[in-house]
């Protein structure tokens, strides 16, 4: 690979984000359906390379075509392949700084039965996917028992999770489950989108949404990524752009949690992971979850240090977007349907459990582990449990576009109690290893006594308050 090539495969990139935003503004249906411009942007790769428009020339032409290979260069599409695996640390490192990090008391008492309710719906998700791949997937259709982690990294962690764990997958024998990964995260995507729709429509229709409140929505304030907050700028004297700073930044939350990941995988192999017997899990954690640690330890040692501002969280919602559109965009350029062509049934059967989940997570279990506003509360989780944060966002903004309920700030708190686990955290990152190493059924039990101790901790801490409420 040459520095021209790199160059070349960047500047493919730029041209489409400009053409998923065009297609985003001037297609009403994409608009509609609030889809990001980079999905759009990514499936326009897709369908520019080997296996949109160059399948269909072979089809017409034969394997002799010159066109057979699509519109897009092969040395492109090799470096969109590996960007994801790198950039998903960049999102993650700057999930937490430039925010305030309150105590956990604080945290707690505003948002701790969107917490309970979260993360009985994140082990859930474990629960559902591995129990299928016990009872149906794995002895019918052969596939491997690290896809009932498939519903958590589709729909819970998203693309960037998809994506970033793709190395993982590849090193466990399972490489196909990235791509299904994927494809998951973009049906998951396009499912929060409508279904979301229409249960915010059914909640005016049944009077459980305020419609004079709905109807003041207004879609143009909906952004494609995470909600932008503000604080000041830096104020002395500028001897570096703050844009380099904020790199710099960055980069030493990745460095933090790098020399973390380094010493785990240390630990590990003095210990249990000594001689050819040795158990190996830490190899297989990617730097991501890690770099997420990283940038929460830079964030404490500013605010300890009297610097909680320094960091514009403007500006560090702008680098981590600019990465997450780059990231999506490679990712679903250079998505194998052919991977998931080979697995449709084990998609198709994941897809529907995964739905089925979080409509019943919203339906049945909402209004009944949140004291009040559970319309909204509800819809965050359901938003982020099918298609990541930002369909949460969406969801919530046009349930209560003005905040009455308090939703969007207890959403915003939930995550502090909740990315560093699963969504994408340690957990979900050390999934894949665990069930590799340990089986299927140890991990369903594990997960099925964190989801049901959550559910149960829900229902016992919070619905005397939702009694008290209604009194």
């Amino acid at each position: 690979m040459s520095l021209d090539q790199l160059f070349m495969a960047l500047v493919l990139l730029g041209l489409l984000m400009l053409a998923g935003k065009w297609l985003r503004v001037h297609v009403a249906l994409f608009g509609k359906l609030f889809l990001p411009s980079a999905i759009l942007g990514g499936a326009l790769g897709l369908l520019l390379g080997p296996q949109g428009f160059g399948a269909l020339a072979s089809l017409l032409s034969g394997d002799e075509s010159r066109f057979a290979t699509g519109l897009l260069p092969q040395a492109s599409l090799e470096i969109w392949s590996g960007l994801p695996g790198l950039l998903i640390s960049v999102v993650f490192a700057g999930l937490f700084l430039g925010k305030t990090i309150p105590g956990p008391r604080a945290i707690w008492r505003r948002a701790g039965p969107m917490v309970a309710h979260g993360q009985t719906l994140a082990w859930g998700q474990y629960v559902i996917g591995l129990s299928l791949a016990l009872l149906l997937l794995t002895p019918v259709f052969g596939v491997s028992p690290m896809a009932g982690a498939l519903i958590e990294i589709g729909f819970e962690g998203g693309h960037g999770t998809a994506a970033g764990l793709a190395g993982t997958f590849r090193e466990l024998g399972f490489e196909n489950g990235a791509d299904l990964a994927l494809g998951l995260a973009t049906v998951g995507v396009v499912a929060g989108v409508l279904l979301g729709t229409i249960l915010v429509n059914w909640g005016v229709r049944s009077g459980r949404l305020d419609i004079e409140e709905a109807q003041r929505m207004d879609t143009e304030r909906f952004s494609d990524h995470d909600e932008r907050e503000s604080v000041p700028r830096f104020s002395r004297a500028r001897s570096i752009d703050p844009l380099s700073i904020h790199l710099g930044f960055f980069a030493l939350a990745i460095a933090i949690g790098w020399l973390i990941l380094q010493g785990l995988i240390w630990v590990e192999s003095v210990t249990w992971n000594r001689g050819a017997d040795g158990l190996a899990l830490m190899e297989h954690i990617p730097l991501f979850p890690l770099a997420m640690v990283g940038g929460v330890l830079v964030q404490v040692a500013l605010m300890r240090l009297g610097h909680a501002k320094s960091l514009d969280r403007g500006l560090v919602n702008r680098i981590s977007g600019a990465a997450l559109d780059v990231l999506i965009i490679s990712a679903l350029a250079t998505l194998s349907l052919e991977a998931v062509g080979s697995h449709i049934w084990t998609f198709l059967i994941l897809a529907v459990a995964g739905i089925a989940w979080a409509l019943f997570g919203f339906l049945v279990l909402a209004p009944r582990m949140f004291p009040k506003d559970w319309f909204p509360m509800g819809l965050a989780n359901f938003g982020q449990g099918i298609g990541m944060t930002v369909i949460g966002l969406l969801l919530v903004r046009m349930a209560d576009p003005d905040n009455r309920s308090g939703a969007m700030e207890s959403f915003g708190y939930k995550q502090l109690l909740f990315e560093p686990v699963v969504g994408g955290g340690l957990f979900t990152a050390l999934s894949l290893p665990l069930i590799y190493h340990f089986g299927a059924l140890p991990i369903l039990i594990l997960c099925s006594v964190l989801m049901l101790g959550w559910l149960v901790f829900g229902f016992w801490v919070f619905r005397p308050e939702k009694a008290s409420s209604s009194t």
